[in-house]
């Protein structure tokens, strides 16, 4: 087991017992059931906690992991504790990201006539397969349009955007509750980082959006799935989507990278979607 060791009454106020106290009751995990899950006594855990003990940074990791807290938030974490970070946030683009660069673009490729793209954690597009290109066009009859300057294209932006998608989703509300409620709640029990507090305010102030799309709305007999429902140009068009993300990361950008996938709902959004992925292929 990692040593500790005592602090003096000279030391650098303790940041770390807080931030580990706060982990654990985020988690719903008592000190005892900390310990039993990290291997570490539960007196180790209360003096890391009240500051009477600092960690090592192999005791940083070892309870952070138990907590299954995000790499960001370890990272934060080590800080707190007078460590380096050691995790990543590598660029996408990285060569060493390389291999998970040729599975993703095998996952984008597979899910073809149907629409795939990739974004992270708050919705930002990060890549797209040819379906959704054509999708995009589809939806927006036309070329999207820009992204505010310093931003790039953004899911849950155009959804709430009068002058992008709302006005082109059927069930604009019931969509938006949910994307904007569950976005919110990943982003607290993460650790409600600055950044990504930012973003929820930043959506927030978009017109008529109220500040109860915060939190999900009670239905006595939710539908098996929530779809998303576009009416465009007089076509109507029925999707609900999958994500997948990385099942073992070790690194920032990679645990955040999300994959989701477009489906029809029904036999008509089936058509036009194969009808879209023809006239692609054909460059009309």
């Amino acid at each position: 087991m990692p040593n500790t060791t005592l602090t003096s009454s000279a030391s650098q106020p303790d940041l770390f017992g807080p931030m580990l106290r706060t982990w654990r009751r985020r988690r719903g995990s008592s000190q005892l059931v900390l310990a039993l899950q990290s291997g570490v006594s539960q007196r180790h855990v209360s003096f890391l906690e009240s500051g009477r003990a600092r960690p090592s940074r192999e005791m940083v990791i070892q309870l952070s992991s138990a907590l299954d807290v995000p790499l960001r938030q370890r990272n934060a974490m080590l800080l707190a504790a007078g460590f380096a970070p050691i995790y990543r946030e590598s660029n996408l683009a990285a060569p060493e990201l390389a291999p998970v660069r040729q599975a993703i673009d095998r996952i984008l490729k597979q899910q073809e006539p149907y629409p795939a793209v990739v974004i992270d954690r708050l919705w930002n597009l990060l890549q797209a397969n040819e379906a959704a290109n054509a999708f995009t066009i589809f939806l927006f009859e036309g070329p999207p349009p820009p992204p505010p300057p310093g931003k790039g294209p953004n899911l849950l932006r155009w959804l709430l955007d009068p002058k992008a998608l709302r006005p082109k989703l059927a069930n604009w509300e019931e969509v938006v509750r949910y994307l904007v409620s569950t976005t919110y709640a990943e982003i607290l029990a993460d650790g409600g980082e600055p950044k990504a507090l930012a973003f929820i305010e930043e959506v927030m102030a978009y017109p008529d959006v109220p500040a109860s799309f915060r939190k999900l709305r009670f239905e006595d007999r939710p539908q098996p799935v929530l779809t998303t429902d576009y009416i465009v140009g007089g076509k109507s068009l029925s999707v609900f989507t999958t994500i997948a993300t990385l099942g073992t990361p070790q690194d920032v950008t990679l645990q955040e990278v999300r994959i989701e996938s477009f489906f029809p709902a029904d036999e008509r959004s089936d058509a036009l979607f194969r009808s879209l992925a023809a006239k692609s292929a054909d460059g009309s």
